[in-house]
């Protein structure tokens, strides 16, 4: 993520949310249990997270969802998921 695109998604962050708030993280990514564990690790204990394989079973989606106090949160998660080799937003 870029500088630019960091701010653009942290200034609509900002218009849309209030906060504390519940923010839903979505990511896919190859599947396996390595991979797996370093999106899980990304999130606190509390964080309710669902996993769906996909048909073929090379990817899996993971859904995270946890309190936030600020959009800074939200930045910090997302720069630290876009470090997993070959992760995907959504």
């Amino acid at each position: 993520m870029t500088q630019e695109e960091s701010d653009r998604f942290r200034q609509k962050l900002i218009e849309t949310m209030s906060f504390p708030s519940v923010y839903m993280y979505k990511f896919i990514i190859e599947s396996g249990n390595r991979n797996i564990a370093l999106v899980e690790n990304l999130f606190d204990e509390e964080t309710e997270i669902l996993t769906k394989e996909s048909k073929a079973g090379k990817y899996i989606s993971i859904t995270a969802k946890q309190v936030v106090m600020n959009v800074d949160e939200i930045i910090a998660i997302y720069q630290k998921a876009a470090k997993i080799e070959g992760i995907m937003f959504l």
